[in-house]
């Protein structure tokens, strides 16, 4: 799969990408605003295991964000089950060096035409740590309404920090 947004594209995983995966996700700063399953220190064994993952996945739903010489981040689908199964939960992260530039937001608006168009969806959502009000507004960018916060939900960084959430639904995108 590959869809292409100005200079950046969402594509597959490859195997190649482990290089790239090591020099952007070992970050603090990128860490810290995602879940625990995403570690810090980010080390060659944590990419192997995430790219035979990924690479490896019938129906794919995670993929990487690029520019023109290598992967700079990821954004996946997690689909919901049981009464919540025309639901899918958005993730997405991106190289600290690649903030600021509307690349996530115009990533979000990509995946989530992608996923509308492409499986049976009909609400995509979004959970954001309150103290990332930078990733807030790249869903809010993309069209993403906050539907409220879900008070002390989430332990991160040692304390406990509400969880915003945001959506999408169907009918809302163009």
């Amino acid at each position: 799969m590959k869809i292409v947004f100005g200079e950046y594209k969402i594509r597959s995983f490859h195997p190649t990408d482990k290089e790239a995966i090591l020099k952007y996700a070992n970050n603090i700063n990128v860490s810290k605003n995602l879940r625990d399953s995403f570690p810090y220190p980010y080390t060659g064994e944590d990419a192997d295991a995430w790219l035979k993952l990924a690479c490896s996945q019938k129906s794919e739903m995670n993929f990487a964000i690029a520019n023109k010489h290598e992967l700079i981040g990821g954004i996946g689908l997690m689909p919901q089950t049981d009464v919540y199964r025309y639901s899918a939960e958005i993730g997405y992260w991106l190289a600290e060096q690649f903030w600021g530039r509307n690349i996530a937001s115009s990533a979000v608006i990509a995946m989530t035409k992608y996923a509308f168009n492409s499986f049976n969806f009909i609400r995509l959502f979004a959970n954001v740590f309150e103290f990332n009000p930078a990733s807030a507004r790249v869903l809010e960018k993309a069209g993403y309404k906050f539907e409220g916060s879900m008070r002390k939900a989430v332990y991160k960084n040692c304390r406990f920090w509400d969880q915003l959430m945001y959506s999408i639904l169907k009918e809302e995108t163009i």
